[in-house]
């Protein structure tokens, strides 16, 4: 017969899905048969056919989605407590629930009582919670602020000549939704959120739309007219979470950071945004490089690739890969679970990659320093410059 703790935390996990109460659920402590399984994140989505659970599996080199109704929720996570997972955490705007099982069937419950959240802006989970892709989106088409920046018309359609960029905004509200779930931010202040080279802030103003008055959302811009724009744009659609600033990355101040977003920073300017994010420690840092050319004149490559890379096209796809390579090394290094992706089809933009990670460990893992220095000897790579603005020397013998 199950522990009567763990019956006491089912109960109160049906209560809390029955009153549509809860924020969030992990599970972890993995000790199923699958060795790959490593976390189980639960939050509630809005569907067209009504109200659903995200699932997020947790895999070593993956994850999996799910949408659960409410009674198979519950029965994915009974099954789940004692078979999968041993620990389990559970967020309402009221309390905290923890259970540690022991494999001997043993458990241990502890509730905390938390202020209500109602009207606090401590909140992190976004507001926006839609999947329904079919006809909903994630940002609704008729919000004013995307009229109010020409992403949409009076009629809440997306322009004509801005329909990659309407598209643009929605895949990364979406995409910033999932992360945000499977990061463990603050629950107990306002995130901080910087998003710096924002430039006309369409996506700045997508995340202070999603994550609503749980953030203070930062945009940092060069160019003082766009910054004076987006001020008054912001204003004028009432994000009072949401301010402009002038600025260049390479001289952001690093503290009280939880969200990093660095979107089409030039060259190494995506260095210094990732540097100020890891300095900070922040649980997030998401980025999507262009214009990457500082290695192109470094790079030394093998012989056998000397006769395909007399061709320019291929030296500067090389560089590109060598560089966000050694980036994504680099953040792994740093204590970052990392992942690279394409952002968006090239249909719609050519600059799609995109990095996403997210801190998990500390920092200095030798083996994987070994590996980035075999990595830049392939290449003939004697300077980088994310590794210079971590002190990680590519050249020594040291960890």
């Amino acid at each position: 017969m199950p522990a009567p703790q763990l019956l006491k935390f089912i109960a109160l996990l049906d209560t809390t899905l029955a009153e549509g109460s809860l924020e969030k659920l992990t599970l972890g402590k993995p000790c199923g048969e699958d060795e790959t399984l490593k976390k189980l994140m639960v939050r509630p989505v809005q569907l067209k056919t009504g109200p659903h659970y995200s699932f997020v599996y947790r895999h070593a080199t993956r994850d999996i989605t799910k949408n659960h109704t409410p009674a198979r929720a519950i029965e994915e996570i009974t099954s789940a407590l004692g078979r999968d997972f041993l620990d389990a955490h559970l967020f309402t705007p009221t309390q905290h629930a923890q259970l540690e099982t022991k494999p001997d069937g043993t458990a241990r419950l502890k509730i905390t009582n938390t202020e209500p959240k109602e009207k606090s802006p401590t909140t992190k989970t976004p507001a926006v919670k839609s999947h329904d892709k079919e006809r909903h989106y994630v940002i609704p088409a008729d919000a004013p602020w995307l009229r109010m920046l020409g992403i949409t018309n009076d009629h809440g359609y997306p322009r004509e000549n801005k329909a990659d960029k309407f598209r643009q905004i929605q895949k990364f509200a979406e995409l910033i939704t999932h992360l945000a779930a499977e990061t463990e931010l603050p629950t107990e202040r306002l995130l901080q959120i910087a998003d710096m080279g924002c430039g006309k802030g369409y996506l700045t103003f997508a995340v202070a739309a999603l994550f609503g008055e749980s953030a203070q959302v930062h945009g940092i811009e060069r160019r003082a007219d766009l910054v004076d724009l987006n001020n008054r744009h912001a204003i004028e659609c009432g994000f009072p979470n949401l301010k402009f600033s002038v600025g260049d990355i390479s001289d952001q101040p690093v503290a009280d950071l939880d969200v990093l977003i660095a979107l089409h920073a030039c060259d190494t300017a995506t260095d210094d945004a990732l540097a100020a994010g890891i300095a900070a420690e922040a649980p997030l840092l998401i980025v999507s490089p262009c214009c990457q050319k500082e290695l192109r004149k470094q790079l030394t490559a093998p012989p056998v690739l000397h006769d395909a890379l007399q061709h320019g096209i291929f030296q500067e796809r090389q560089a590109e890969f060598v560089t966000d390579a050694m980036r994504a090394q680099l953040l792994e290094w740093s204590g970052y679970r990392t992942k690279v992706f394409e952002f968006i089809s090239t249909e719609h933009t050519a600059k799609n990659l995109m990095i996403a990670a997210v801190k998990e460990r500390p920092a200095g893992d030798p083996k994987i320093a070994t590996r980035i220095r075999e990595f830049a000897t392939f290449y003939g790579i004697t300077q980088h410059h994310l590794a210079q603005r971590l002190s990680f020397d590519l050249n020594s013998t040291q960890s």
